[in-house]
């Protein structure tokens, strides 16, 4: 490898690296501030926590990769142009392809390692992360008594303290109101203290309440005498009463209930899927076209039918073929009341066709759009290391033009495009679902978008045209301020 390429290679490697990483850990944080509510006070091991940022984390990959590639050639270029080391190799007779020539090498390397990371490694972490964070959110939250409310925390007791104070790490709990429902019959059994302690037991399964100073009250039908509820009272120095804690640990749920989901599944799966789907499809829409070739006839035949009863109550018969006949015929010699309720029947007839036809559609619509989320995901492995490309195209040449480096410039104009393409790729994925565009324009109209635009600046970078000046563009904007600031001053007294 040359020394250009080394030299070029090591400029990119540092701020790919750390904007990689800072723009995995801002995703990783709206994660963590938009599901806070769902892991604080469950009392989580810091284990479960990380395994799950960990997931989530990896999940985040696909859209951390594009925004680091884009703001790290921004930043690399940038900085080549700003310390005049650009203009050291254009002086030496290197051009500015020659000097994208490694870079370009290694975006299309993590583009093939985003593809396979995509159809092989997301699906996992999309499994565990979703799965895992389900178990959090289905966690119950640990015990916590406050003084005067009412807690639920424990299953079948509800538990009021009017003061608590916390000893040497232990729970003291005064003027103790517990109501029992263990028995699943309402409020018969109440327990009153004048304290209480709350400790859990060495090996952290059972929750102890020690209670001091109390009575007991218990009113419970008698058996075979549901009308007498004998009154139990019984008062008491010191009463233990011991809580099961396995209702707080978190449950894992078996992962198996999660791989049929279309974010689980790799490239070979997602086409088997989208395959077995629109055989379904198929499939249900040749039963729907008979059920409603059935329901036709069968409407038909109830007409039918009214028609005969009618003639027959006139005293003649009237025989009338499977084939439909003429309906204005039919009716020709019926009196008005006849007819009207031979309207009254076929109007009903339509409704319940309409009202069948329309649970058709929307049934119908809705696996097209499950069909849809497949094809979309489908997509997106794509995309993703299309996207690489796109964004490289755009960030390299931009760089070299605005000579520009550090966290400044480079951030803004990475911010403006990423935005500009994550709002196209949503509003394709959007379109996409809702079957306004097909998922092929859907999925590739942010690439398709900003392709050309990236060649573009490509094409003038590399033929030395200078459409874009940074100093020319400040030097405008400080004349016009310049203006304004003037005619302000000739306009004031």
């Amino acid at each position: 490898m040359k020394t250009i390429s080394k030299f070029i290679l090591r400029s990119f490697a540092g701020p790919f690296v750390a904007t990689f990483f800072i723009a995995l850990f801002v995703l990783l944080m709206q994660f963590v501030w938009k599901y806070v509510d769902d892991m604080v006070g469950k009392g989580l091991e810091w284990y479960v926590i990380a395994e799950l940022l960990f997931y989530v984390s990896a999940s985040l990959v696909p859209m951390a990769l594009p925004l680091a590639i884009l703001l790290s050639s921004i930043m690399t270029m940038g900085n080549l142009g700003e310390h005049y080391e650009l203009v050291a190799f254009r002086s030496a007779g290197v051009s500015l392809k020659r000097i994208l020539r490694p870079l370009t090498v290694i975006v299309i390397i993590l583009s093939c390692i985003a593809f396979l990371f995509s159809n092989y490694w997301l699906p996992i972490a999309n499994l565990k992360s979703k799965s895992l964070l389900y178990d959090v959110k289905e966690q119950k939250p640990t015990i916590d008594i406050r003084p005067g409310i009412f807690s639920n925390a424990l299953d079948d007791y509800t538990i009021r303290v009017k003061d608590k104070k916390v000893i040497d790490d232990v729970e003291h709990l005064y003027d103790v109101l517990i109501y029992d429902h263990s028995e699943g019959k309402g409020n018969q059994t109440v327990i009153i203290a004048e304290e209480g302690i709350m400790t859990t037991t060495v090996d952290k399964k059972y929750l102890e309440l020690r209670l001091f100073n109390g009575e007991s009250y218990d009113e419970s039908a008698q058996q075979g005498e549901k009308d007498k509820f004998p009154h139990l009272r019984s008062k008491f120095k010191k009463n233990t009463i011991r809580f099961d804690l396995s209702q707080f640990s978190l449950n894992r749920t078996d992962e198996e209930l999660f791989k049929s989901n279309y974010k689980m599944l790799n490239l070979k799966q997602l086409n088997e899927a989208i395959d077995t789907l629109n055989k379904l499809k198929d499939e249900q829409i040749t039963y729907l076209k008979d059920a409603l070739k059935s329901n036709s006839l069968l409407g038909f035949k109830r007409i039918r039918t009214s028609l005969e009863m009618q003639m027959e109550r006139d005293g003649s018969k009237l025989v009338l073929s499977e084939e439909l006949p003429d309906f204005y015929q039919l009716i020709e010699d019926l009196t008005y009341e006849k007819e009207a309720k031979l309207y009254e029947t076929a109007m009903n007839i339509s409704r319940s066709s309409k009202s069948r036809i329309a649970n058709i559609k929307e049934e119908l619509y809705q696996r097209n759009k499950y069909i849809n989320y497949h094809k979309i995901h489908w997509h997106q492995k794509l995309t993703l290391s299309f996207a690489c490309l796109v964004l490289f195209l755009i960030g390299a040449p931009l760089g070299a033009i605005i000579r520009k480096g550090g966290l400044g410039m480079p951030i803004v104009l990475s911010v403006i495009f990423f935005i500009i393409f994550h709002i196209l790729s949503i509003t394709g994925e959007k379109m996409a679902k809702e079957g306004a565009v097909s998922v092929v324009m859907g999925m590739w109209m942010a690439s398709l978008i900003l392709l050309p635009v990236g060649i573009f600046i490509t094409y003038k970078a590399t033929t030395g045209v200078s459409f874009f000046r940074l100093d020319n563009l400040l030097d405008k904007l400080k004349k016009i301020f310049r203006k304004k600031d003037q005619n302000t001053q000739n306009i004031s007294p």
